[in-house]
Formats: C-alpha cells, sequence, structure tokens
C-alpha cells in the first residue's frame, strides 16, 4: 500500500528548513539543506508511522482549505509530496526485463553485500521511492 502526504516546508531566515506532516501529526524533521529535505522528510515518516495505524493522507486540494496549512503558505512555506508504502510480508513473484549487462552488474553486486537478488532489487528500488538515490 502506497500513500503520498504532504509535506509542509517552512523556513525562518538563518534557520533549518522544517518539515511538518498536517496528516500526521507528530511527524516532523528539519534538513539544513533543501536537497537533504525529501530524503528526511521520508524518514520522519517511515520512523513516526505506526504500520497497525496507517493515517488517511488527504489530496493536496483538501490540504489547501486547512486553516494551519493555508496561514503557513501565506508565510512564505510551500507543499512537498512525499511517498510512504507499507511493505507487506506476501512476498510475489515478478517477471521483468532488464539489459544483461545490468543484470550481471546487479548480481555481482547483490553477491558482494550478501545479499539474493530479489532483496538487493527491492532495496535499490525502496532507496528510489524514497529519495536516497
Amino acid at each position: 500500500m502506497m500513500q503520498t502526504y504532504i509535506a509542509v516546508v517552512d523556513k525562518d531566515p538563518g534557520s533549518a528548513y522544517g518539515v511538518w506532516f498536517p496528516d500526521v501529526p507528530g511527524c516532523f524533521s528539519a534538513a539544513d539543506e533543501s536537497e537533504e529535505l525529501f530524503a528526511k522528510a521520508t524518514e520522519a515518516l517511515s520512523l513516526h508511522i505506526d504500520p497497525s495505524n496507517v493515517p488517511q493522507a488527504r489530496t493536496i486540494d483538501a490540504l489547501r482549505s486547512d486553516p494551519e496549512v493555508m496561514q503557513s503558505l501565506r508565510e512564505g512555506a510551500y507543499l512537498l509530496a512525499i511517498p510512504y508504502f507499507l511493505p507487506t510480508e506476501r512476498i510475489v513473484r515478478a517477471n521483468i526485463s532488464i539489459d544483461q549487462g545490468s543484470l550481471l552488474a546487479i548480481d555481482e553486486t547483490a553477491h558482494q553485500r550478501g545479499m539474493t537478488r530479489s532483496a538487493f532489487m527491492t532495496k535499490a528500488a525502496i532507496a528510489a521511492i524514497q529519495g536516497k538515490l
């Protein structure tokens, strides 16, 4: 299951960027550089959300009418879409097509790290989704 949560990003002069999630009370983070925001916000969501009680994410249009979000936007904040997914315990088989050279590189790297091809590809895909690549 994947949902996209909207983060509110604000920054006062001389301070770090602050990130908070209107739909996930108490979930916030900060970053010194704007390039770090996506990864920091993604990490905050993954650490904060209880997998047994995932809050419903509102649409960006619904959030724009939220008084607290509106006030932050008037004060110079902006919105950032952050994906969150809840991994399941169910493993499924998938058939993919991939360039042979890429597959050989994946297999070699996975072997060097003591991982299976599937585990390596899953970890790499999740890192990309979360903005860590």
